[in-house]
């Protein structure tokens, strides 16, 4: 497997609640009918779709379910030249997540996971060894630091891979679906394997809500990794890297919001994609980041972030469309 990047979470499907209108007739207590659309998602799932978009060799390591939502996401990830040789076959139906979103394109969401795919993680499923030419892991924590199951089967991996290549992690909990004690412990355990972390200022937020985030960052920034990268939505991005006494801050780049389903997962793809194609993303390499490296990579991952707000969804960007 040519892959460069092993990509390890959830892919599910989004069930996105459209605003109710009265267009198609109330319903019979006078309120127009909910229409959901069935979207793939996840959070490692779309970060995997944008760097096989942007053309970096990426494997997703994630359980899919052999019912019509799996198959909607087999032909959604091949379709953006994902690799799914490591993906294992399920037996569970489909995780699922009904997302709604609010009048600023944000959305919240309620998981299905129970009796799903992403219920029966274990450590017996993951490969071992990794393939040869896998340089980086990245993990998106969504559901691992909430599901036990998954959490203990991808912190095996983690602890396993620690010290033998890159490992992304994106803590991304949902206050919805974890416990913040717990979360925030899991959360802990893995920022210490990690070599690069993105992180967005909410999630910061909810895991220390009595400290600044910049104070959090600075902490996170001498806990181990390479670099922390903390996004702020429409205030921009923060690069923390552990030699620096100041953050790279940069402001936001223009964009026609549409909303900003996926926007992280795309700037994570983005921040990746550009660590790899300047041979900054293997484990001797990117501790050798510079300021000026850091900046141009942060505004590349904005640039692919920005292309996805101006669309639906979690569709990331093509190269070719930047």
């Amino acid at each position: 497997m040519p892959s460069v990047l092993l990509v390890c979470g959830e892919a599910l499907v989004d069930l996105v609640a459209a605003a109710p209108t009265r267009a198609g007739g109330a319903g019979p207590a006078g309120r127009a009918p909910v229409v959901l659309t069935a979207r793939p998602g996840g959070s490692p799932a779309n970060t995997a779709v944008g760097l096989g978009r942007l053309g970096t060799g990426c494997a997703l390591l994630s359980r899919l379910a052999d019912d019509p939502f799996g198959r909607l996401l087999r032909e959604h990830l091949l379709a953006s030249k994902v690799d799914l040789t490591l993906a294992v076959a399920a037996t569970e139906p489909t995780t699922l997540a009904i997302a709604t979103l609010d009048d600023e394109g944000r959305a919240d969401y309620r998981f299905y996971v129970d009796g799903c795919a992403d219920g029966g993680w274990s450590a017996h499923e993951l490969p071992d060894p990794l393939p040869v030419g896998c340089d980086a892991l990245h993990v998106s924590g969504a559901l691992a630091t909430a599901v036990p199951s998954m959490g203990d089967a991808l912190e095996h991996l983690l602890r396993r891979e620690h010290g033998r290549r890159t490992i992304s992690f994106d803590p991304n909990p949902r206050p919805g679906l974890a416990d913040r004690a717990a979360a925030r412990t899991r959360i802990e355990r893995w920022l210490v394997l990690s070599t690069l972390v993105k992180v967005s200022a909410d999630d910061l937020g909810w895991l220390y809500p009595n400290e600044a985030v910049a104070a959090v960052a600075r902490r996170w920034a001498t806990a181990g990794p390479a670099l922390i990268v903390v996004t702020h939505g429409g205030d921009g991005v923060a690069g923390w890297l552990p030699y620096a006494g100041t953050p790279i801050r940069l402001p936001a780049l223009p964009a026609s919001l549409v909303d900003t389903v996926g926007a992280g997962d795309a700037l994570a793809s983005g921040l990746l994609d550009w660590l790899s194609r300047n041979q900054r993303l293997r484990l001797r390499e990117i501790g050798g980041l510079t300021l000026a490296e850091t900046t141009a990579a942060l505004t590349f991952a904005q640039r692919v972030a920005a292309a996805c707000c101006g669309r639906r969804g979690a569709d990331p960007p093509w190269r070719r469309e930047l």
